[in-house]
């Protein structure tokens, strides 16, 4: 079977042009691929075009419309979703015209399809005793809860994302006066974040129970599930599901709808935004690329402030008084002020 042009530049453009040329990290680069795994299977689910015969002439802009459509109706996915899908394959368009210039006027109408505008949504975080109730559900009696309980604590004092937490070693670790962590986000850009007292102290006993300072330099994960390797982003979802299910019987009114881990990220924003935290320090800290990033938790938390007060306004009539109603009563009166 002759490959077509479509899986040629594609091949190129994930295993070489991406790591190689851009840098991105496994992560993104994987986040890509899903993009193009669900484009595939859309031609070949919806379309009845097999994935073998999938060329760039194909992938018109009508099919491109009709598959993220299909994204959000079929699959049910958000609009945030399928806007990062498109964000993809305009990458990709935005690739092949300059290694295929005879694709450009494709290339060029695919890139033309917009991004969806989507509502901007309220911050779902939780207060510091919606954090301390999750905190208290890990059994601190068994090896297994000691680990969730500072697989957890550690996830909400860096504010990290799930996957930062998952690809950390041991020897991103720092417990000496001033303790540190290093992790390492989108980009594989590594940032330094501190840890507090409390934090540092469960990390450095989850370390010594562990027997993980005599562990040599070899990339050695610092959260192992059963089997004695990494936890995935899937079991660190299902450790925190697990406590969040707990504490929700017991504290069901300091408990949102749904936490997950970026729940925990949020949450640090805004605590550290409350305490009168500079925004340039969250920014640091979260390692957004842009303090245009960040501000989206100053925005929130005075929207927050805003609904409290308006609930203040029960002290305020919310009709006129009855006389005010009453024309030839306002006449007479504005006659005796003449």
């Amino acid at each position: 079977m002759i490959p077509t042009d479509f899986s040629y530049h594609l091949t190129g453009y994930l295993a070489k042009y991406l790591p190689g040329r851009v840098g991105l990290s496994s992560n993104t680069i994987r986040s890509y691929r899903d993009t193009f795994s669900l484009l595939l299977r859309f031609c070949s689910d919806v379309k009845k075009i097999p994935a073998q015969k999938v060329a760039i002439s194909t992938l018109e802009k009508k099919l491109i419309e009709e598959f993220l459509t299909w994204i959000e109706t079929e699959r049910g996915c958000s609009v945030s979703t399928r806007n990062q899908r498109l964000a993809a394959i305009h990458a990709f368009f935005k690739y092949l015209q300059m290694e295929a210039p005879e694709h450009i006027y494709l290339s060029q109408q695919i890139l033309a399809v917009p991004i969806k505008r989507t509502h901007s949504r309220t911050i779902n975080y939780l207060t510091l005793d919606g954090i301390k109730a999750i905190l208290d559900i890990p059994d601190r009696t068994s090896k297994m809860g000691r680990r969730n309980l500072v697989l957890l604590s550690l996830l909400y004092d860096t504010g990290s994302r799930v996957q930062e937490i998952a690809d950390l070693i041991v020897s991103d670790v720092r417990l000496e006066n001033p303790a540190i962590i290093k992790v390492t986000g989108k980009g594989n850009k590594s940032r330094i974040v501190p840890l507090m007292t409390r934090t540092t102290k469960l990390v450095n006993q989850y370390i010594s129970e562990n027997d993980l300072k005599r562990i040599d330099k070899r990339p050695y994960p610092l959260f192992q599930n059963r089997s004695g390797t990494k936890l995935t982003r899937a079991g660190i979802t299902y450790i925190l599901k697990i406590c969040v299910d707990k504490a929700k019987l017991i504290h069901p009114e300091l408990m949102p709808k749904e936490v997950s881990p970026h729940c925990f990220r949020h949450s640090k924003a805004m605590h550290l935004l409350q305490s009168g935290v500079n925004l340039v320090y969250i920014r640091d800290l979260l390692g957004h690329v842009s303090i245009k990033t960040t501000e989206i938790y100053a925005r929130s938390d005075s929207q927050m402030k805003r609904e409290a007060l308006e609930t203040l306004q029960c002290v305020t009539p919310s009709e006129m008084p009855i006389w005010q109603k009453n024309n030839d009563l306002l006449k007479w009166l504005k006659e005796l002020g003449r």
